[in-house]
Parts: structure tokens; C-alpha cells; sequence
């Protein structure tokens, strides 16, 4: 299957990345403040400070979600709760930068924000369910069919209610 070389791929790009983004920034922030020039009044300390910042925010965010990568790749589980949430806004996050990229960089950035999308989206998606015969098994899996609503049952359908009909809610 492509699910733990799809993980590990995404875990190493994105550490990867985090290095990069950390590095480039920190290296923005030493440039600003060597050249102690200020950009439409803002203090030169201030920018270069704020770009060492957000570089090591941004690369422990990268690394955050390279590890949530890598668990997946080691566990051979579908990320959960706040993994899946830190997924899906990297993927976000570059779906925005591919965007900005286009047009400020040109055209190999955007390729490579785009393809850390895909293989992110990849990964996500690789997971779609089978989380083995438990998940399947037990009520409410993907095993089970459930009724459509306002069914009755192995009778047939019922006469549906006044909310589903679009008609007023019943007196109280």
C-alpha cells in the first residue's frame, strides 16, 4: 500500500521545510538588522526581531506537523483529533502560499506548495476508513447501513414529519 511511504515522504518534506523556513528567516532577520535601515518608519530592531519570530514559529509549526506525519507513518494510523486538524491547516497553509508564490516568486515555488499539498491531501485521504475489523464490526461502522430519515423500518417509509415536509413547527 502507499500509506506509510506517503507518511514518511510527508514527514520528511515537512521537517525539511521547517529547517527552511526557519533558516530563511533567521537569515532575513540578520540581514535587516546588519543593514539598519527601517522600511516606512518601522524600527529596524523591531523587523528584525519580528522575522527571527516568526521564523521559529513557523519552523516548530512545520515540525509539529512533520511529527504528526511521522507518527503516522510509524503507527500505520489515520491521524486523529488535533494531528488531523494541524494536517489539514498545513495543507491550508500551503494552498495559501502556492497562491502567493505564483506571483511573487514564480512558478517552481508554486509547483513545490502545490506538491506538498498533494502529498498532504495524499495522506489524509489514504486513511479513508479502514481502520480495521473493529471500526467495522462495531455499531455505526462502515459496515452498517443505517435507515434513511423517515423510514419506518422494514415496513417501508412513513409519512414524514412536519420539519421535514418544510411546514410550521407544532404548537406548544
Amino acid at each position: 500500500m502507499v500509506r506509510r511511504p506517503v507518511a514518511w515522504t510527508v514527514a520528511v518534506v515537512l521537517f525539511a521545510e521547517a529547517l527552511g523556513v526557519a533558516g530563511l528567516n533567521w537569515f532575513l532577520g540578520v540581514v535587516v538588522d546588519r543593514q539598519d535601515m527601517s522600511l516606512a518608519g518601522l524600527d529596524p530592531d523591531v523587523m528584525a526581531t519580528s522575522s527571527k519570530a516568526g521564523g521559529v514559529v513557523f519552523g516548530l509549526y512545520f515540525a509539529l506537523c512533520g511529527l504528526v506525519a511521522l507518527l503516522v507513518a510509524l503507527r500505520d494510523r489515520p491521524a486523529a483529533g488535533v494531528g488531523r486538524v494541524l494536517l489539514v491547516s498545513a495543507a491550508v497553509v500551503h494552498a495559501l502560499l502556492g497562491a502567493f508564490v505564483w506571483g511573487l516568486v514564480g512558478w517552481p515555488a508554486f509547483l513545490f506548495m502545490v506538491l506538498v499539498l498533494g502529498l498532504i491531501v495524499l495522506l489524509l485521504m489514504s486513511y479513508d476508513g479502514r481502520t480495521g475489523a473493529a471500526g467495522a464490526a462495531g455499531p455505526g461502522g462502515p459496515g452498517e447501513l443505517t435507515e434513511p430519515m423517515g423510514s419506518s423500518g422494514p415496513a417501508g417509509p412513513s409519512e414524514p414529519s412536519d420539519a421535514v415536509r418544510g411546514e410550521g413547527a407544532a404548537p406548544a
